[in-house]
């Protein structure tokens, strides 16, 4: 479970950047932060989870949440203590981007990220091919680029797949794509051990799932702490996806909610065109892709399936199989710092990626929560953390690759 130090201040700097400071009196028509207390256990912070409130943090028996104003009195008529925060800011009519606030702004909005992926191809033509998963709900592309020593030819070679910016508040896992594209081309004719991984695998690499809800986060020149995609009220991507839908409490039937999980299996079209592709990638009956990992912020953990139930196996995960996620999983985070766990050890979730990759395609599919480890800086850390907590994964990264290439 999460273990974390909670201060004041942290909770301060979280509700600067939701609610523009104003830690102050409840508000009853919109979501708003809460603290929960009364959730050391699992079992306790599904309940939490089940309202459909968004579980930003939780540590001594306190979750921090968002939630509207049901489920707020849902989690009071539960026995919960419920105290409220502050307003989460959340714009109304259009959405323009111009770029990150101040101290921010080294971090890339969706343009940026398209140019950097551009600049790769020209750069490494022989190691890049430049693609996309589909477009997502506003009709901007799921840029997907591969990285392979023949790029431009499917080999014969397992797969990888990283994917990042599910949830669109979680700027830093982008970063930590293009750190993935960064190194593995500039380092290519230079390091040998990235040669070789380059050279054994086809790297397949997503930026950004969830670019419509990444730029609305960023519109206006502030942050709104924002987790869905822009269809309609918003779906939660990570909610969305075909195996075990619905099926645990781990989401919200409710459009209002955080964890919405959709009107059906892959109505977000962002989740239905990676998964598409990830089916594609299907060949003779045997999936490509062998190894992954969707990054998210914020916590250091590792985390594998299953999420939708507390028992480490299940069908569909054997006993040796659970054996090798959980060695593969504490292998990673020995490189990083995180804390390794089964992801329903924080609280059971549904129709999430890592569940659907497995189940579906047995892929070997993980979750990585970034820095920080607790609220402060919470979502937004400044632009001076991308280097360091982005080559924090490098390590892991190369685990994960090595994974696919030994079997």
């Amino acid at each position: 479970m999460r273990t974390r130090t909670c201060t004041a201040a942290a909770l301060a700097a979280l509700l600067v950047l939701t609610t523009g400071g104003q830690a102050g009196a409840a508000q009853p028509d919109g979501p708003q932060v809460y603290e929960v207390a009364g959730t050391g256990s699992a079992q306790q912070r599904t309940e939490v989870a089940r309202t459909g409130a968004d579980i930003l943090d939780s540590t001594g028996g306190t979750t921090t949440v968002i939630a509207g104003p049901a489920e707020a009195a849902q989690l009071r008529a539960l026995g919960f203590d419920v105290k409220a925060l502050g307003k989460v800011d959340r714009p109304q009519g259009a959405e323009t981007v111009e770029d990150f606030p101040a101290g921010y702004t080294g971090y890339h909005t969706y343009a940026e990220t398209q140019t950097e992926l551009q600049k790769a191809v020209a750069n490494y033509p022989s190691l890049t091919k430049l693609g996309s998963a589909g477009n997502s709900y506003q009709g901007r592309a799921l840029s997907l680029l591969k990285i392979s020593d023949n790029a431009a030819t499917d080999e014969n070679e397992p797969e990888v797949l990283f994917t990042c910016n599910q949830h669109a508040r979680e700027h830093l896992t982008t970063e930590m794509c293009l750190r993935i594209v960064q190194r593995l081309t500039s380092g290519y004719a230079t390091d040998s051990a990235i040669k070789r991984l380059v050279d054994s695998t086809e790297i397949w690499v997503v930026p950004s799932v969830n670019p419509d809800g990444s730029e609305y986060d960023i519109s206006g020149g502030t942050f709104h702490s924002w987790r869905k995609n822009r269809q309609g009220s918003g779906t939660d991507t990570n909610r969305n996806w075909g195996y075990q839908w619905g099926c645990c409490g781990g989401s919200s039937g409710s459009t209002s909610s955080e964890t919405y999980r959709g009107t059906a299996p892959f109505s977000a079209p962002e989740a239905k065109a990676v998964a598409d592709w990830v089916t594609s990638r299907k060949i003779g009956g045997v999936q490509q892709i062998k190894t992954h990992i969707d990054f998210h912020t914020y916590s250091e953990l590792v985390l594998w399936p299953f999420g939708y139930t507390y028992a480490d196996t299940a069908p569909g995960l054997t006993a040796a199989e659970a054996q090798k996620f959980q060695t593969l999983g504490r292998q990673m985070a020995a490189t990083n710092g995180y804390t390794p766990q089964q992801s329903s050890d924080l609280y059971i979730t549904d129709g999430s990626v890592n569940d659907w990759m497995w189940a579906t395609h047995k892929i070997w599919s993980f979750t990585f929560e970034m820095y920080p480890k607790g609220s402060n800086p919470g979502f937004y850390p400044r632009d001076t953390q991308i280097v360091p907590q982005t080559t924090r994964n490098d390590k892991a990264v190369d685990i994960l690759i090595n994974a696919a290439i030994t079997g």
